[in-house]
């Protein structure tokens, strides 16, 4: 059974930063391709970072671009979302996910998903 377990979040000031983990487990780790995705209340879940299964290919929301990398420990079974500058509109729980090989920056292709950090921004 694949587990994912997300950890990490907290309350930040804006402007300031998180770094999310994720630990992966019940699976080849390097075979997949992770993603974080984050959903605000009131809204649907959106795509925030995906990473290849090598961690070469890299792709990121625009709105987080410059600010967030995401990573990934092959190793350590574990990706992470460094996320700095932070702003109140990122406010939300952040969810890592799975899918076999290829990172897609698509919701409904991810097969494997995590229960979720919550991450609150004040101003």
């Amino acid at each position: 059974q694949v587990q994912l377990v997300e950890s990490g979040g907290g309350l930040v000031q804006a402007g300031g930063s998180l770094r999310l983990s994720c630990q992966f487990s019940g699976r080849t780790f390097s075979n997949y391709a992770m993603g974080w995705f984050r959903q605000a209340p009131g809204k649907e879940r959106e795509f925030v970072a995906s990473i290849s299964w090598s961690g070469a290919n890299t792709y990121y929301e625009d709105s987080v671009k410059g600010r967030f990398t995401i990573a990934r420990d092959n190793v350590k079974n574990t990706v992470y979302l460094q996320m700095n500058s932070l702003k109140p509109e990122d406010t939300a729980v952040y969810f890592c996910a799975g899918k076999n090989y290829i990172p897609t920056m698509t919701v409904g292709d991810y097969k494997y998903w995590g229960q979720g950090t919550q991450v609150t921004v004040s101003s």
